[in-house]
């Protein structure tokens, strides 16, 4: 019994652990892979390298993007990063897409 009690803040720890880290990390992915699987051609992107483009082509593997007009490159489905159109909330803390952050005074 003592040998259970002392293992206890060690199993608390890891339980901490896993619910602020690990959890919210494999729903980001889970969020990320099924964006990538829903992609379709005409959606605005954004790749994991900061390359902006227009899908022309959607495979398996692999997307076409147009990066400027009549330049399209060929990249894995897996290096986009979000999509453009999609509103950004969780970076700008506020609850509305059209909202506007307040400012704080240090901003001023």
């Amino acid at each position: 019994m003592q040998d259970l009690a002392a293992l206890l803040p060690f199993l608390a720890i890891a339980l901490i652990f896993w619910l602020l880290l690990i959890r919210p990390q494999q729903r980001r992915a889970k969020q990320l892979q099924s964006m990538q699987q829903a992609l379709d051609v005409g959606d605005e992107v954004m790749l994991t390298s900061g390359v902006l483009g227009t899908l022309t082509s959607v495979d398996d593997e692999t997307i076409g993007l147009e990066i400027a007009p009549g330049v399209t490159i060929r990249v894995a489905r897996g290096a986009v990063g979000r999509r453009i159109d999609e509103p950004r909330t969780d970076e700008l803390g506020t609850d509305e897409p059209g909202e506007r952050p307040t400012p704080t005074p240090e901003e001023n």
